[in-house]
């Protein structure tokens, strides 16, 4: 019984660092990941809506970079130099990436309001 309560008591110990280890910081003002790019991101993307429309979102690279199109396209969203949309695309990819518990995928740019 003794070693059982061990056991179970080291399992514990693992599980909780395990999830530490995975937990990721989350900025405080916005919500997002704080990570490499995270202020560029925030800088440019917030200007215009809610961090919670990028924390809600999922998407590869090119899905990123097509809602990136769509809102220079329709919504007045300004062009960035290469080395801003590749810090940003880096960003969003890296921490924002689909995944099992990902929402239904994007629509396509055809399916977007005009």
């Amino acid at each position: 019984m003794k070693n059982l309560k061990k056991i179970a008591l080291l399992t514990a110990s693992f599980t909780i660092l395990s999830l530490n280890i995975n937990a990721k910081e989350i900025d405080k003002e916005t919500g997002l990941i704080v990570a490499p790019g995270m202020e560029i991101v925030k800088a440019n993307c917030t200007v215009c809506h809610s961090a919670k429309f990028i924390t809600l979102q999922k998407g590869d690279r090119d899905t990123w970079l097509s809602m990136i199109r769509w809102m220079q396209d329709t919504q007045g969203l300004w062009k960035f130099d290469d080395k801003t949309e590749d810090i940003i695309l880096t960003y969003l990819e890296k921490n924002y990436a689909p995944n099992q518990a990902s929402r239904r995928p994007n629509l396509s740019k055809d399916k977007l309001p005009k």
